[in-house]
């Protein structure tokens, strides 16, 4: 049988090692606990870009009434809403002034139909947000295309930081920036576009007037009353000759008449 002093040992020995145990468990459940899992931050969603008004920025510039009747009316500005606001290439407009409408007489409008009128309407569009610092490099690049795709395109010249376009029947240029943020580009051009694809080949310019033939002043005819010498006529040599021999004659008629007063 084991002493009493044994079985306190033992019971000493026991009681140690769970003491030990449950604290070294207690020191790996207070480490779990203190170290928190990290978690990577989930960045921040990107805005929504603003939605850009094509109506309402025309509305207010220009005055561009005529164009925006335009293309309400035949509702190309559902597409050109479209491309600004849902597509990542943006758009670029230019937009003619109410005067330059009203001063195009030939060709008419009037006689475009329906699907004309929109092609010449895409035609004063490109599919692509250009600033005015890109068109020094899409001038290389000529002829562009424009919305209306196929032979409706644009020639573009930079001279010395102004734009300069070309469409076959129009030459004009961006006379200012109406809107310039990245969808959307609006410009102002001093005339409308007309396409060759719609108006054909302009006709030739007319030929320049014939220079007119350089003619000097007319000499003032002589006036009827002179001055000084110039009011007394001068002798021709046969008048004054005439004269001589008439004297000649007197004298010898007055001669002979005295002879014969002498001898009688």
């Amino acid at each position: 049988m084991m002493t009493r002093a044994a079985v306190i040992f033992i019971a000493n020995a026991v009681l140690v090692l769970l003491i030990s145990s449950s604290g070294s468990n207690r020191h790996v459940n207070a480490q779990s606990i203190g170290a928190a899992p990290s978690l990577t931050p989930t960045p921040a969603p990107a805005p929504a870009p603003e939605f850009v008004n094509l109506t309402d920025l025309l509305s207010v510039a220009g005055p561009f009434h005529t164009f925006l009747n335009y293309i309400v009316s035949t509702k190309v500005i559902q597409t050109f809403q479209n491309q600004a606001n849902n597509t990542d290439e943006g758009i670029t407009l230019f937009v003619p002034k109410d005067q330059a409408f009203s001063s195009l007489k030939k060709p008419s409008l009037s006689n475009l139909t329906q699907d004309q009128l929109k092609s010449f309407l895409l035609f004063h569009a490109l599919p692509h947000y250009y600033s005015l610092s890109d068109f020094k490099n899409l001038s290389q690049a000529s002829p562009v295309s424009t919305f209306a795709g196929g032979d409706y395109s644009l020639n573009f010249t930079d001279i010395s930081g102004t734009v300069h376009l070309s469409s076959g029947w129009t030459n004009t240029k961006v006379s200012s920036s109406v809107h310039s943020t990245d969808p959307v580009a609006i410009y102002q051009v001093d005339k409308v576009l007309l396409p060759e694809a719609i108006f054909g080949t302009p006709p030739p310019p007319a030929p320049a007037p014939a220079p007119t033939p350089d003619i000097g002043p007319v000499a003032d005819a002589p006036s009827g009353r002179l001055s000084g010498s110039e009011s007394t006529p001068k002798s021709s040599p046969s008048s004054s000759h005439k004269g001589v021999n008439w004297g000649v004659l007197n004298c010898l008629v007055l001669a002979v008449s005295g002879g014969f007063m002498i001898f009688f």
